[in-house]
C-alpha cells in the first residue's frame, strides 16, 4: 500500500511516466468542465447535460434539482474523505487543504452573487461561507511552521 499512501510527500512519482501525462489531461478536463458548467448560461444543463429544462413539469423540475445536489454531496463526500486521509496519514496536506477550503467558500460566495437564487430562508450554506473564509484564512496562518508543536 505504500505506493497509494506513500510514507513521504515529494513530487517524485514511482510509477511510468505516462500516467502524469494522462493524469494532467484529466486534471485540464476536470478543471475545464468545473468553469463551464459554473460560467455557461444554463449552467451545462442543456446545452452539455441534454436535460430539456425548457420543458420541465414543476415534478421533473424538482427531480432535477434534487439529483443535482446528490451529485454536489457526492463531490463533498469526495472531498470529506480527502480530509480524513490528511488527518490519518498526510497533515502536511493540510494547509493545501485549508486553500482548497478558502477557494471553495470564496467561489460558493461569488457564485452566488453571480447567479441569485430566490429562496424562502438563507441555507446554512450561505452562513457557512461567512464562518469558513476567515477560519481557513485564520488556519492557514497557524499552519506556518513558526507555529509548529510547542
Amino acid at each position: 500500500m505504500n505506493w497509494i499512501l506513500p510514507d513521504r510527500i515529494d513530487n517524485h512519482f514511482p510509477g511510468h511516466r505516462a500516467v502524469v501525462a494522462v493524469f494532467a489531461a484529466i486534471t485540464a478536463m476536470t478543471i475545464g468542465r468545473s468553469l463551464f458548467h459554473m460560467l455557461a448560461p444554463d449552467g451545462g444543463a442543456q446545452s452539455v447535460a441534454h436535460i430539456p429544462l425548457d420543458t420541465f413539469s414543476p415534478v421533473q423540475a424538482g427531480q432535477a434539482v434534487i439529483f443535482v445536489f446528490a451529485l454536489w454531496g457526492l463531490s463533498q463526500l469526495i472531498m470529506g474523505l480527502l480530509y480524513v486521509v490528511a488527518l490519518a496519514r498526510y497533515r502536511a496536506l493540510i494547509p493545501l487543504l485549508l486553500v482548497f477550503i478558502v477557494v471553495e467558500y470564496a467561489g460558493r460566495y461569488l457564485l452566488g452573487h453571480m447567479r441569485p437564487l430566490d429562496v424562502t430562508h438563507a441555507p446554512p450554506g450561505k452562513i457557512l461561507d461567512h464562518i469558513m473564509i476567515p477560519l481557513a484564512l485564520v488556519l492557514l496562518f497557524f499552519s506556518r511552521p513558526a507555529f509548529g508543536r510547542r
